[in-house]
């Protein structure tokens, strides 16, 4: 947005083209340093401290920002600005707020890479200690640079106070940022602040308007273009989380290789079918660690009516968002990993459908609509993971949505290994034993081996670490032995 200098201009001005004393640059640098700033002042009369405080004039009639010094005011025009910064700078310009500029001089001017809100003689726009220019410089530098500079300053909003939670931060993080949104959150956040505003609604109607609009606002868009991420790292995660499985952690590399081509999410997500204690959860948090994406967990075996999933209408005084609205909000990012637990468990609810079908559009992603909000959600950032114990009880529409990794049951073989590798000396740790102090034979570990034969999954041998390791320590505190060394029977007559 170029800002243009009218000081200048003589009598008959629409004779004389007004001059932009600034360039744009684009950048997508996600914090600035003196070498990467936000923008570059004219140093050349005159040298500006480290720390200078000041405020930038209004950018209609000057594009400069004034330095206060012990000697006077002196303006220094600004030549270069990162394109996401120009917004800002104009509300900060329009708004007469004072605030402190962190740069260095360089040959190609005083460069900034640091702005903050100071209270300059008693008043301020803002209150410094609500953080909320601080946000909005965070929200700003977390956003992609727009993909071309409107020239036109026809579309300009009003900003005026605090954060964003009031109706004034709202206007001002549309002012300042309204940029990196969707274009259809834009355009709804606009009705809804005009219904906030109104005095021809009810205060109910406005209340639930600022609501949603400060759910809204506080979740950052993202983009769908995902980073390359290392095999190697995500193999480690893998290792890491779990023993065994080789086929299951080749799939989700698989998926991996396919984010790293495309630079986005697979189409479809992920459904892990197997028995109970099989380490589905966890193969879902190591898929979450591995993409570095904020998660959220849904169980689905709590919800008996869909009005949770999808949200209630704003008709009614207790409305409220629905909780994957609330997932986007809690997260705070529109990127996000949704685990969702016990999908064959969905009820069918209380005659108002099934809240399993709800799912269907969200992983779509084709936009997920709540009841409270009124509008789409993107969800072309939203990657789900499944888990269930039996594909049978999961409807073909949905199963269809998923690509399905079986998760077998561990061999007696890897349940020995997982026992004495993993769960063993990680309760020893929790417990502060040493492993000599705690010695299971391998007599003894056939018989816990033994002793849960016919349970699924490693919880039960869980369990077992747990009873052996606190039965040892009891020993070495109570009866004061130096160690404890488990034999066959002492194992039988500890679990039985």
């Amino acid at each position: 947005m170029p800002v243009f200098d009218f000081s200048a201009a003589p009598a008959d001005e629409n004779k004389t083209k007004s001059q932009c004393t600034y360039t744009t640059f684009r950048s997508n640098e996600t914090k600035a340093t003196p070498e990467k700033p936000v923008l570059i002042l004219d140093n050349s009369k005159r040298e500006w401290k480290h720390h200078s405080c000041g405020y930038f004039s209004n950018p209609a009639k000057q594009t400069a920002f004034e330095f206060k010094e012990e000697d006077g005011v002196f303006p220094a025009d600004i030549l270069k600005i990162d394109s996401r910064f120009t917004s800002l700078i104009k509300w900060l310009g329009e708004n007469h707020i004072n605030i402190r500029l962190s740069g260095q001089n360089t040959e190609e001017g005083y460069a900034v890479y640091k702005i903050c809100e100071i209270a300059f003689g008693g008043g301020t726009k803002l209150s410094a200690e609500d953080g909320f220019l601080q946000f909005m410089i965070e929200r700003l530098f977390a956003s992609s640079a727009p993909a071309e500079v409107n020239e036109d300053d026809e579309e300009e909003e009003d900003g005026d106070d605090m954060k964003l939670t009031s109706i004034q931060s709202i206007t001002d993080f549309m002012t300042c940022a309204g940029k990196t949104m969707p274009d259809n959150i834009r355009l709804w956040a606009r009705r809804n602040l005009a219904v906030a505003r109104s005095h021809e609604v009810s205060q109910e109607e406005r209340r639930h308007a600022q609501r949603a609009l400060s759910i809204m606002m506080n979740i950052q868009w993202k983009h769908n273009y995902f980073e390359s991420i290392d095999p190697k790292e995500a193999r480690r995660i893998l290792d890491e989380e779990l023993y065994g499985m080789e086929r299951v952690k080749q799939r989700i590399i698989e998926t991996i290789i396919q984010i790293n081509r495309t630079h986005t999410l697979p189409a479809y997500g992920l459904l892990l079918v197997g028995p109970a204690g099989t380490g589905k959860s966890q193969i879902a948090y190591a898929v979450a660690r591995i993409l570095k994406m904020p998660w959220t967990t849904l169980d689905m075996s709590s919800i008996n009516d869909p009005e949770q999933l999808t949200g209630s209408s704003r008709v009614y005084a207790n409305a409220k968002p629905g909780i994957i609205m609330e997932a986007f909000s809690m997260a705070g990012e529109s990127n996000l990993v949704f685990i969702i637990n016990e999908l064959d468990k969905a009820a069918s609810g209380k005659g108002n459908g099934n809240p399993a079908d709800v799912l269907l559009t969200l992983l779509d992603n084709l936009g997920f609509t709540d009841n409270y909000m009124e509008c789409m959600v993107p969800t072309v950032g939203v990657y789900p993971i499944a888990t269930a114990n039996d594909k049978a009880q999961i409807s073909a529409p949905l199963m269809s949505r998923f690509a399905v990794i079986d998760i077998p049951d561990y061999t007696p073989e890897e349940k020995k290994i997982i026992f004495s590798r993993f769960a063993l000396p990680k309760v020893l740790k929790r417990m502060s034993l040493k492993p000599e102090e705690c010695i299971v034979t391998d007599e003894a570990l056939d018989a816990v081996i033994k002793k849960f034969e016919d349970t699924t999954g490693i919880r039960d041998l869980e369990q077992a670490a747990e009873h052996i390791a606190a039965n040892a320590l009891y020993q070495i505190e109570v009866d004061h032995v130096k160690a404890v060394t488990f034999t066959p029977e002492m194992v039988q007559e500890l679990l039985d």
